[in-house]
């Protein structure tokens, strides 16, 4: 008997698809969107961005 057969193509296939549904689907979820708060997480996170940087050159220019 080969390994190689048609049922096991298709399931092969079918796994694959199944298989790359499930990750399209959890990369859509780990990335960030308006109704999670992904532009007040970018928002917060320029906010933060600019203090730090502000207080650095604040107490360096003190020399």
């Amino acid at each position: 008997m080969s390994i190689l057969n048609r049922r096991n193509a298709v399931v092969g296939w079918l796994t694959t698809k199944v298989v790359k549904r499930v990750v399209k689907k959890k990369a859509a979820d780990a990335v960030p969107n308006a109704r999670t708060g992904g532009a007040t997480a970018g928002a917060l996170a320029a906010l933060g961005g600019a203090l730090f940087f502000w207080k650095k050159k604040r107490s360096g220019s003190g020399e």
